[in-house]
C-alpha cells in the first residue's frame, strides 16, 4: 500500500475542511423556501471563494518574486489607493454618490486606477536602469503613506454623517456583492489564473532568487514582470469587490508554508487558496449561523494577520 506523502494529506485534509465549510455555510439555520435561500447564500459564497482564490494566489505570487515571507501585495498601497478613492468621490461629488453612480462603472474605474498605479511602478522598476525588487516595495509604501495622508486630509474636512458613511466602505463586505460585478470579476480572476498556471513550472526556481533563476534558464525580467502584473490584476479585483483585506494573504500563506512544509508551487498554492476558503467561508459561518454577532469578519481575519505579521517579523529580528 502506497503511503500518501505530507503534503498530498494536508491538501486532502483541507479539502475536506473547505466542503464542510461550504456545506455548513449554503445550510446552517436555514428555513422557508430553499430556493431563495440557496439562491441569497450563493451569492454571498460565489464572492467569498472568489476574493479567497484571488487573495491567496497573489500573496504567494508576490512573496515568490520578491523571495521575502513577510511581505503582501497590499504593502504596494493597493489597499491606501482604494480608500483614496472612495474618499475623493465623497469629498468632490457628496455622499450620495457612493451609491448613486452606478457599481459597475464604480467598479470598472477602481479596477483601471489601481491596475494602472501598479503599471507606472512596474515600468519605472524595469525600463532604463537596472533597479532592486526591494525598492519597488519600498516606493510602494512611500506611495501609500501619502494615499493615507491625503485620505485622512480630506476625511477631516467631511460633515460626521458623510465619514460615517464613507468609514463603513473601508472594510472588506461580502453582504450585497453585484451580480454582474461578480460574474465580470471571475471571467478576469479566471483568465488570470489559467495565465499563472501556464507559468507554474518557473515560480519554484523564482523563488531560489534572482541569481539562481537567471542560471536555470529562466527569464527573469520578462517572468517577473508578467508575474506582478497578473498579482496586481488579483489585488484590484478582490479590492475593488468586496473592500480591502491588508492581512489576509499573509495570514494564509504563512499556514500554507507551515502546513506543507516546503515551498513547491503546486502543493503551496492550492493549500493557500483552500485555507482562504475554509477561513472565509467557515468564519463567515461561524459569525452569522453560530455566534450571530455582527461584526464583520474581515475585522478578526486583519487582526489575526496582523498577528501573525509581527510574529514573522519578531522571528527574523531574533535570527
Amino acid at each position: 500500500m502506497t503511503r500518501l506523502s505530507r503534503p498530498a494529506l494536508v491538501l486532502i485534509t483541507l479539502c475536506l475542511l473547505a466542503l464542510v465549510s461550504i456545506a455548513c455555510f449554503m445550510t446552517l439555520g436555514a428555513k422557508g423556501n430553499w430556493s431563495f435561500v440557496l439562491s441569497f447564500r450563493g451569492k454571498k459564497l460565489a464572492s467569498l471563494l472568489l476574493v479567497a482564490h484571488a487573495v491567496a494566489v497573489s500573496t504567494v505570487l508576490f512573496q515568490t518574486v520578491t523571495n521575502n515571507r513577510i511581505l503582501t501585495p497590499s504593502i504596494m498601497g493597493f489597499d491606501a489607493l482604494y480608500v483614496l478613492i472612495k474618499t475623493g468621490v465623497v469629498f468632490f461629488l457628496g455622499v450620495g454618490a457612493l451609491t448613486s453612480i452606478d457599481s459597475q462603472m464604480q467598479f470598472g474605474l477602481e479596477v483601471l486606477v489601481m491596475v494602472a498605479f501598479s503599471g507606472l511602478l512596474f515600468r519605472w522598476l524595469f525600463l532604463g536602469e537596472e533597479r532592486s525588487l526591494h525598492l519597488l516595495v519600498l516606493v510602494g509604501i512611500v506611495f501609500g503613506i501619502l494615499f493615507r495622508s491625503l485620505s485622512q486630509f480630506m476625511q477631516r474636512m467631511l460633515d460626521p454623517g458623510a465619514f460615517n458613511v464613507l468609514q463603513d466602505t473601508f472594510f472588506a463586505s461580502f453582504a450585497t456583492t453585484d451580480p454582474t460585478l461578480l460574474l465580470i470579476s471571475a471571467i478576469i480572476v479566471g483568465l488570470v489564473t489559467i495565465a499563472a498556471l501556464r507559468m507554474l513550472h518557473s515560480f519554484d526556481v523564482l523563488s531560489l532568487g534572482r541569481t539562481h533563476a537567471i542560471n536555470l534558464g529562466v527569464n527573469y525580467k520578462r517572468t517577473v514582470v508578467i508575474i506582478l502584473i497578473l498579482v496586481s490584476i488579483l489585488v484590484a479585483v478582490s479590492t475593488a469587490l468586496v473592500g480591502p483585506v491588508t492581512f489576509f494573504g499573509l495570514l494564509v500563506a504563512t499556514l500554507a508554508h507551515s502546513l506543507i512544509g516546503n515551498s513547491r508551487h503546486h502543493f503551496v498554492l492550492p493549500a493557500a487558496v483552500l485555507l482562504a476558503i475554509i477561513c472565509l467561508v467557515g468564519g463567515q459561518t461561524l459569525l452569522e449561523r453560530v455566534f450571530a454577532f455582527d461584526t464583520a469578519l474581515s475585522i478578526i481575519i486583519e487582526f489575526l494577520g496582523g498577528i501573525v505579521f509581527i510574529a514573522l517579523v519578531l522571528r527574523r529580528a531574533a535570527r
